[in-house]
């Protein structure tokens, strides 16, 4: 509105010095023939002055209708500010993406939102998102939004009256525009709380092709097909696995990825729901047999490389993607945001020495089945601005924008972004990320991260903590599995 306001009154400047220059320069003109006293030059004068007064009539004409034009802009202004509980407002966001494609290409989707608007928000990335929002509920500062990573930590807040349900046109928007599995993850005890934001794929390995075929080696198709590639590729004096868990104090999650990918292959998907409700335990033969199957494989002498020295000290991000491109590894188990981590111009699945490409994680004993996870807004506060940038956020532009900007920021073919968005504009992801919604929308067995869904004091706490112990070779699958299990709430109100 100012700049219109400025070009109105430009224009309206600009007519009054064209009537008056009219008004001004005939009367010299006139003034002039009659002292000179020539009858030709006196008509031509009198015409010159009858078109100028003709000019400074159209002049002043569009004078009035520009100064008309300008006093309705202001009136509009007026009225605009008086009516937009946006302007001059402020909202802060936080969360655990953190990279600069990922912050960055989020904080862009909001400016456009902001600058729309006439108000400022402010998103703010951290590694230590899981133990920083607790310090700043205790402390009673939350932000007013934060993307959540673990409904079960979503459900510890809602159950605690910290986050607000969402409102009936903010809930709206959801059914609308999600699936109703997607958005179920953010519902507790029947009530709507989080708008999905993104959606990750985790059942996936990344490798190089031309690799794989200099070396003649084949794509697994069972767990015991990838233990045998294993195994030859260190036969061959090739390390197979790249692996880091670190991840500031969200240290250890990788490995709970491993846990939850292996749970799938080898037992049902209702063994899986009962040990993510905590009525099958951590010390049960089947989670433990699992969590000792992956310390074995890890351990095997030559399997992986590990940029930092050890696992636990090799971060989960670009060590892993920098040894893979450079051949320190021939595989990367890792979710599709892991895109984001490779060195800029990173060439994916196009054929080409060096580019990078994808598989489905080995099916076990239980079919395909895929293991997912993603990221759910909720509000701390209810304001009206919190709840227009919650709209905002339940919406295509957003999904599209931000996949716009995490693409130019990373320089990348692939953003590392999946949007769950129903109405998202497919044609702004490259083949392969579609290849992996694919995957996801048409998966028979799917099952969200099970640390992500168990209560947040396990779920982001002692199976992060214990799981990091015991690949550092710090306490053993039996030690590990009983402190995870007497850290559920439940155990916890049984003993007191």
């Amino acid at each position: 509105m100012k700049s219109k306001w400025i070009k109105l009154l430009a224009a309206l400047f600009a007519v009054s010095l064209v009537a008056a220059a009219c008004g001004s320069d005939t009367a010299d003109v006139v003034e002039d023939a009659v002292d000179s006293g020539t009858s030709d030059e006196l008509t031509a004068a009198q015409e010159a002055l009858a078109a100028a007064e003709e000019a400074k009539e159209a002049a002043e004409a569009d004078a009035a209708a520009a100064r008309d034009e300008a006093e309705a802009a202001a009136t509009a202004a007026a009225d605009a500010g008086e009516t937009n509980p946006l302007a001059g407002t402020a909202v802060t966001i936080t969360g655990s993406e953190r990279s600069a494609n990922e912050a960055g290409a989020i904080q862009r989707a909001l400016d456009t939102f902001a600058e729309a608007n006439d108000m400022n928000i402010t998103f703010l990335g951290s590694a230590d998102w899981e133990s920083e929002i607790n310090v700043q509920v205790e402390a009673g500062l939350p932000p007013d939004i934060s993307f959540f990573p673990q409904p079960g930590k979503l459900a510890d807040f809602a159950r605690d009256n910290i986050v607000v349900a969402l409102p009936d046109a903010t809930l709206g928007l959801v059914d609308a525009n999600y699936p109703a599995a997607t958005a179920s993850f953010g519902v507790v005890d029947g009530t709507q709380f989080a708008v999905p934001l993104k959606q990750d794929l985790k059942s996936i390995v990344w490798y190089q092709p031309a690799a794989f075929d200099a070396a003649g080696y084949a794509i697994p198709e069972t767990l015991d097909d990838f233990t045998a590639l294993a195994a030859q590729m260190i036969e061959d004096g090739n390390i197979p696995l790249c692996v880091g868990i670190g991840s500031g104090t969200a240290t250890g999650w990788p490995f709970t990825d491993w846990v939850e990918d292996m749970m799938l292959r080898r037992h049902s998907p209702e063994m899986y729901d009962q040990w993510v409700a905590g009525e099958l335990d951590f010390a049960s033969d089947e989670v433990s047999g699992v969590m000792q199957e992956i310390i074995d494989l890890w351990n095997t002498d030559g399997m992986v490389f590990a940029d930092g020295g050890t696992i636990a000290s090799t971060a989960f991000g670009e060590p892993n993607a920098e040894g893979l491109v450079n051949g320190d590894c021939f595989m990367h188990r890792q979710a599709n945001f892991f895109a984001t981590r490779f060195p800029a111009g990173t060439a994916f699945a196009d054929g080409s020495d060096g580019a990078v490409d994808v598989f489905y994680f080995p099916e076990g004993d239980t079919g395909r089945p895929v293991l997912g996870a993603g990221l759910y807004a909720a509000a701390f506060d209810d304001r009206p601005e919190v709840w227009a940038v919650m709209d905002y956020l339940a919406s295509a532009d957003f999904a599209n924008t931000r996949q716009v900007a995490q693409l130019e920021i990373s320089g990348n073919e692939l953003s590392g972004f999946l949007s769950p968005h129903l109405e998202a504009d497919l044609s702004l992801w490259a083949p392969l990320e579609q290849s992996m919604l694919g995957i996801l929308a048409a998966s028979e067995t799917f099952r969200f991260d099970a640390s992500d869904l168990m209560p947040g004091d396990v779920g982001a706490g002692t199976f992060w903590t214990e799981g990091t112990a015991l690949v550092n070779g710090d306490t053993s699958v039996a030690a590990a599995a009983a402190a995870i299990d007497a850290s559920w709430p439940e155990a916890d109100a049984e003993e007191g």
